[in-house]
């Protein structure tokens, strides 16, 4: 479980919301409180001690200079504790995420360099839980979005918050 002061940089996919809810149906501690459906850029960010204006106009810049984009989760992943929908349509935001603050390695470091963008549907419970909400998650797809924020939030004693958000593709504004 992350720990307060531990902040993220996500893209919000409000359509798959139908996703999240199928794996409520099945055990509503599948899912995780307190952030809409979303698909991470980077986690964890820079610790909320060390965010700054400057880092928030850098935020800005880098969603800037990326253009919005139409997200479609038509695949399953599934993987110990986990059951997700492919993203890769946000893999080029993810990846300059990434390249901007390289010394923050995504999901610091466990699964490597680049992992594949997703938007998680469900963590833990049991493999028979996951099973079903694979099933059930498979049968919903696809689900289309258009990715046009790029939002810096904060986990806090009250939950995750919203730092800032940013919108793609305004560098011509």
């Amino acid at each position: 479980m992350p720990a307060p002061g531990t902040s993220a940089l996500v893209v919000e996919l409000p359509a798959a919301a139908k996703l999240l809810a199928l794996a409520a149906e099945v055990e509503p501690g599948l899912v995780r409180a307190g952030l809409p459906p979303h698909v991470t850029a980077l986690y964890p960010f820079l610790p909320a001690a060390h965010l700054t204006d400057a880092v928030d106009e850098a935020v800005r810049a880098l969603a800037r200079a990326q253009e919005p984009v139409e997200v479609r989760l038509a695949e399953v992943v599934t993987a110990p504790g986990f059951v997700a929908a492919a993203a890769p349509a946000l893999q080029p935001l993810a990846d300059a995420v990434c390249a901007r603050w390289p010394e923050v390695p995504p999901y610091g470091g466990r699964f490597g360099p680049r992992p594949p963008v997703h938007l998680t549907i469900a963590m833990g419970g049991t493999d028979e839980q996951r099973a079903t909400v694979a099933e059930r998650a498979a049968a919903a797809l696809p689900v289309t979005d258009r990715a046009e924020t790029l939002h810096l939030v904060v986990l806090t004693e009250q939950g995750w918050q919203l730092r800032l958000s940013a919108p793609l593709g305004t560098l011509a504004q």
